[in-house]
């Protein structure tokens, strides 16, 4: 019972001080278990030889009980022959009164042998009792250690998402967004640009070759305003 009494009795900053020295507390949980089986299988060792003590100290209480009967018998066999003549009556006298006399001491052992039996038996009933306690406690920590553990895992797993979390930049990536919608603006701005040049006459072949294609309306027009302004040809 001692590591029951160290590591589950202890006040609740008592735990946190060892829990926080341990780097696993599972580890150190289970250890515990473990111990207090150990514990458990000695209370248990303990409580059959007691138990076994309590049925020895017994069955000889109650053979000394049968002995002081015996002896009780024989007495009174031996003043019944003497009172039939089967038998001297002084050596009678003599035989039954060391039968009663073993008769006596037979009875005070049966008396004390079954005084101890039953101490024995109360010391069993209250080591049961511990033993049952201990069980119950087993289980209990057992079933908190199924939940730690679960609990354990999905702590950690919602830690590395946090963490996870932690290193996105949200600041950084818009910043790169923009930096990216800008280069997409500078690159169709220039893409506009060299669209205009593309249009542009490059030579003065191409400048020809532009004012013949649209040369016909060009020329009517100009021929109409001209002749608005009194311009002659």
């Amino acid at each position: 019972m001692s590591i029951f009494q160290r590591m589950f009795r202890m006040g609740k900053a008592e735990v946190n001080s060892a829990l926080d020295k341990f780097e696993d507390p599972i580890k150190m949980t289970e250890q515990g278990i473990k111990d207090l089986k150990k514990d458990l299988n000695d209370a248990m060792t303990s409580l059959a030889q007691v138990k076994g003590q309590a049925i020895r100290l017994k069955k000889q209480a109650e053979e000394n009980a049968q002995a002081a009967a015996d002896y009780e018998r024989k007495a009174m066999l031996l003043l019944q022959k003497a009172q039939g003549g089967e038998l001297d009556a002084g050596e009678a006298d003599r035989l039954a009164t060391e039968a009663l006399s073993r008769k006596d001491d037979a009875a005070t052992r049966a008396q004390t042998l079954g005084a101890d039996a039953q101490q024995q038996e109360a010391t069993a009933a209250n080591l049961q009792s511990q033993v049952d306690k201990l069980k119950s406690t087993i289980a209990s920590y057992e079933n908190d250690l199924i939940t730690l553990r679960a609990r354990a895992k999905t702590a950690a797993a919602t830690t590395k998402i946090n963490k996870q979390l932690a290193k996105v930049d949200s600041s950084g990536t818009i910043s790169m967004l923009e930096r990216m919608k800008e280069r997409v603006d500078e690159d169709e701005s220039l893409a506009e640009a060299y669209g205009d040049l593309a249009g542009q006459p490059t030579s003065a072949d191409d400048e020809i070759d532009k004012a013949l294609a649209g040369g016909g309306s060009s020329d009517a027009r100009l021929a109409s305003l001209k002749a608005k302004m009194g311009i002659e040809k």
